[in-house]
């Protein structure tokens, strides 16, 4: 049985081969045709994911998507995005353009989509999943004992939604460098996570995952909270209506698709967790309409399941909504913003994140990233008890951190103190030093 898997695997692959060689993709980028937008077009043969494929090019770009036209009903797929750099102007970067020519054009390496989207084999770092009930402390916890165990902490995200944690971690041996590969050492890992991750919550299950096989870090957080069904309310967790998208999902019974339609607060990487959540659940989008020119964005798609149909009941409807709420609001975030820039080393993801249990402050949401041989962190963090963040606990960490520059960004008035020059941060670079960071070595401070 394997071995006819295995050859149905490798028929489907020659036979979108040989489709792609007759109709090979065609990207033209244009520059003129809009007034403040970058106009990229896209043809090619039509597959399930390759609206994926192509958003997701353009999200790792760091590219905004201001409007799109997606049809895809037949063998076809074509669309058109207009879009923007970080700043809102046209994309002038050559070296950007020719990457988007490269991996969308007729040049790009043929993979089949559904089963190596943003995925590569590393050797270089070990891969830990994480999922299970969040908790104040988590993070620290969980970097507490990588540490304990002489792991370092290359990189990380993790996101939080309706009391749910999940986060993918990229973790080398402390003194290698590299990979951690010996399976003793590797299921002590896992189970002294997996440990913390239970906690006391026995109601909900907690999951380790170790590998080596990297997958595209954002799509994989939304497949891992998706399966941890963080989509499920709970009676604590309710969302001001202004944040909460509105969502809703009609049939039209001529045509048999479903029309979903969204409004909500734009942001970046939106359209990406609207796409990545429909194309998870298995559904396939054969039109699609964005617009997110001004603060609100509007989208709508006419999707049907891979097998045909279109949405067939009630509790699909409302599981399809729910869906895409929890896909839109996981990146939403109205806590302090607090970005660390220093000199990297082992055990710092570890030394910070205790400092801000300490100060009884949880991480919502963290992205941490090693740059030549920089640490560039960025926390969102609220008090544990669910109030504002106020100048006290800052100052706090200020002590505590000593000489390095942290920025601190929000949405609370509590937290201004200190720096007259700038209202919205500031720079806790070498002013004060406490007992617990009498060891942190630092060559240098980074502005």
């Amino acid at each position: 049985m394997q071995v006819n898997m295995s050859f149905s695997h490798d028929m489907d692959d020659e036979y979108e081969k040989l489709i792609r060689r007759m109709n090979p993709p065609r990207v033209v980028i244009d520059n003129e045709a809009c007034k403040n937008a970058t106009v990229i077009r896209v043809d090619s043969a039509n597959k399930h994911g390759i609206l994926l494929e192509v958003v997701q090019v353009l999200t790792d770009l760091d590219l905004i998507v201001t409007k799109a036209y997606i049809s895809s009903d037949g063998g076809w797929f074509m669309d058109v995005f207009n879009v923007t750099d970080q700043d809102g102007n046209k994309v002038a970067d050559e070296e950007v353009l020719e990457y988007i020519h490269k991996s969308l054009g007729p040049e790009a390496r043929f993979a089949s989509s559904m089963r190596s989207v943003g995925v590569k084999q590393s050797m270089d770092s070990t891969v830990i999943e994480l999922t299970g009930s969040d908790r104040p402390g988590l993070l620290s916890e969980v970097s507490a004992v990588l540490t304990n165990l002489k792991c370092n902490v290359v990189s990380a995200e993790v996101w939080t939604h309706n009391t749910r944690a999940a986060s993918v971690m990229r973790v080398t041996d402390e003194e290698t460098g590299l990979a951690i590969t010996d399976s003793q050492r590797l299921a002590r890992i896992k189970e002294l996570l997996c440990n913390v991750l239970k906690g006391s919550n026995k109601t909900r299950g907690a999951r380790t995952v170790v590998s080596h096989a990297v997958t595209h870090t954002d799509r994989r957080l939304h497949q891992m909270m998706f399966a941890d069904r963080d989509y499920e309310r709970v009676d604590d967790d309710v969302l001001d209506d202004k944040q909460r998208p509105d969502v809703s999902v009609v049939n039209l019974h001529d045509k048999d698709y479903s029309v979903v339609t969204i409004r909500s607060k734009d942001r970046p990487k939106l359209l990406f967790d609207t796409v990545c959540t429909l194309t998870d659940m298995q559904y396939v989008v054969f039109h699609a309409s964005i617009d997110a020119e001004g603060p609100e964005a509007y989208q709508e798609y006419y999707i049907k399941h891979v097998d045909g149909s279109p949405v067939k009941s009630d509790a699909e409807r409302q599981r399809v909504i729910q869906c895409l709420e929890a896909a839109i609001e996981r990146r939403v975030s109205e806590d302090l913003k607090l970005e660390l820039c220093t000199t990297d080393r082992v055990g710092l993801l570890s030394d910070v994140t205790r400092i801000f249990r300490e100060n009884s402050l949880t991480v919502t949401r963290a992205e941490v990233a090693t740059k030549a041989g920089k640490a560039v962190n960025t926390f969102y963090v609220r008090d544990a008890s669910g109030y504002p963040v106020d100048s006290k606990t800052i100052e706090s960490i200020r002590q505590a951190i000593g000489q390095t520059i942290l920025k601190v960004k929000g949405n609370t008035e509590d937290a201004k103190t200190g720096s007259e020059e700038s209202p919205t941060r500031f720079l806790f670079g070498g002013l004060f030093k406490s007992r617990s960071f009498v060891n942190f070595k630092l060559i240098r401070s980074y502005p």
